[in-house]
């Protein structure tokens, strides 16, 4: 089996150990250069395209050169590809960001006007809600970089990805980053604070649709779950518009009783306005509740809100 990958060590890691689970010693990874890797220091917002971290995986699986794709599925565009299916979705890691620091900090904790690095706009206006006095500044680089540079005190914090902190390393037990022989701990922000990027934490793999044996191969890491969880948080991102410029935050939730909750957040970072609403649904109908908490969201505000963040994005696009 044939498993194509970003290069960088966090996508070599998660398709290393999704590829292990599905073939064994049976399966080579191939690790490929997508457009967002082939220009790293350009900010997401700035490529004006959709799919840039996963084309070239795509393209490798329609033409045949590879079985699957494993992505972060946090990075497929809602809109489906001609040919391709997401055949699998693993157990789902823990969705939450985490706030890693030199000494232990929370989120409530940090002294007055910390810097506190983030590429993320989603990040930015949640942490900025929360803390109005934080120094909130870009960061760009794979993890460790960004983790040296808290370290070496540059930022006195960062914000990433818990579910990318432990497939690379294995944060230990009071929340040190030991295994970087860094002296940082790692404190999880909670949604509460700050609601993730929809299927954060998730994984996608992709196979072409007609590919039967593949397929059924791929049935054996599918998490009904996680698959529940991340249809409802990317049917609000789809209803919403894939393609939209306000930072969008969701999060789905498996309660007692076979049932969802999804919370989400839209933000208009310039105005530093942010509307969170919440829904509950039964977990057979993840779709349909990720399609009516956005309805209901953009009714309230929300449509404005998207429409503001748009038309300033054009105003400065425009010169």
């Amino acid at each position: 089996m044939r498993v194509a990958t970003r290069r960088s060590a966090l996508a070599r890691a998660q398709a290393f150990q999704t590829a292990r689970a599905l073939a064994g010693d049976d399966a080579e990874l191939v690790p490929l250069r997508t457009t967002a890797d082939r220009e790293p220091d350009k900010l997401v917002a700035d490529f004006g395209t959709k799919g840039l971290f996963v084309d070239a995986l795509r393209e490798a699986v329609l033409d045949g050169d590879c079985d699957i794709a494993v992505h972060s599925y946090k990075d497929l565009p809602t809109e489906p590809v001609d040919g391709l299916v997401v055949g699998a979705v693993p157990p789902r890691a823990d969705a939450r960001d985490l706030l890693v620091t030199r000494d232990g900090h929370a989120l409530s904790t940090l002294p007055r006007i910390s810097t506190v690095g983030t590429s993320s706009e989603r990040r930015r206006v949640q942490l900025l809600r929360a803390r109005p006095d934080l120094q909130v500044i870009s960061v760009r680089g794979n993890l460790d970089t960004r983790l040296r540079k808290v370290h070496e005190g540059e930022f006195d914090a960062i914000v990433v990805a818990l579910a990318g902190l432990q497939r690379l390393y294995t944060p230990e037990e009071d929340g040190g980053v030991g295994p970087l022989g860094l002296p940082l701990h790692a404190v999880p922000l909670e949604p509460g604070e700050c609601l993730p990027s929809p299927a954060q934490g998730a994984l996608a793999v992709e196979c072409r649709r007609d590919d039967a044996e593949t397929r059924k191969r791929l049935a054996r890491v599918e998490d009904a779950g996680a698959r529940a969880t991340v249809t409802a948080e990317r049917s609000f991102l789809a209803t919403v518009g894939g393609g939209c410029l306000a930072p969008i935050g969701a999060l789905a939730t498996e309660l007692p009783g076979r049932v969802l909750e999804l919370a989400a957040m839209l933000a208009d970072p310039g105005r530093r306005k942010v509307l969170r609403r919440s829904l509950r649904g039964p977990i057979a109908e993840p779709e349909r509740l990720g399609r009516e908490l956005a309805q209901q969201m953009l009714a309230d505000g929300g449509e404005q809100l998207v429409a503001a963040v748009q038309e300033r994005r054009d105003r400065e696009a425009g010169g």
